[in-house]
């Protein structure tokens, strides 16, 4: 059986949680607390398995309180459940940890079977944050991974041109330079990247988006 926290200001909406996962046999509400202080003072005297919690709380929000559960116990799963479609309290719960993100709106069985799904290491993220979240943590992703490369402009240029299958030749033409400068910018551009040789760099150039410009 699932030991629960529920982490919820409003003592009704906790009722009503509690209600609703304690239909399933494998759920079992443990512990209830206020806010995300609560919740931590909860965890240092007892072990849960999950916890469903809500976004904006007095004393301490779902936000800090993710982030200082991950950091001192990272296996439990954390799913958030709020009021509010905001993509930025999604992105800041998911980028410390949480393993879901759910609307109040859900249906019964979709908060049971979110349970289910944070238990087994997947992610359940409400269909209506997804569409704005999704698409903003992967433009994220990529563009951190390129920013990691500490490009001089010259470089990038080179590095999108191979992306594109440019030859030595063809790169020191549209950038004006000579084929042993092209040359010399690539060794940097390899050094820099850790990567073997042009085929690996142009993969790279396109899996980050540097060949599109």
């Amino acid at each position: 059986m699932w030991r629960v926290l529920l982490v919820e200001d409003q003592a009704i909406v906790r009722q009503g949680l509690k209600v609703i996962l304690e239909q399933d046999e494998k759920i079992n509400v443990s512990h209830e607390a206020e806010n995300g202080e609560e919740a931590i003072a909860i965890l240092e005297k007892h072990m849960v398995d999950f916890i469903m919690m809500d976004v904006r709380m007095p004393v301490m929000n779902g936000i800090e309180a993710t982030r200082k559960i991950k950091q001192q116990w990272p296996n439990i799963k954390i799913l958030i459940l709020t009021t509010f479609n905001d993509e930025e309290y999604a992105v800041e719960a998911l980028k410390e940890g949480a393993n879901g993100f759910l609307l109040k709106t859900s249906e019964s069985k979709q908060l049971i079977e979110a349970v289910y799904s944070c238990m087994k290491g997947g992610m359940t993220i409400h269909d209506e944050v997804a569409a704005k979240v999704m698409p903003r943590l992967l433009h994220r992703a990529k563009s951190e991974s390129a920013k990691d490369v500490p490009f001089l402009p010259r470089e990038f240029a080179i590095t999108k041109l191979i992306g594109e299958g440019r030859t030595n030749k063809e790169i020191a033409k549209e950038l004006h330079l000579s084929v042993g400068t092209v040359k010399n910018h690539l060794t940097q551009i390899l050094q820099k990247t850790g990567l073997r040789d042009r085929t690996q760099l142009a993969i790279y150039a396109v899996k980050h988006d540097i060949a599109d410009g």
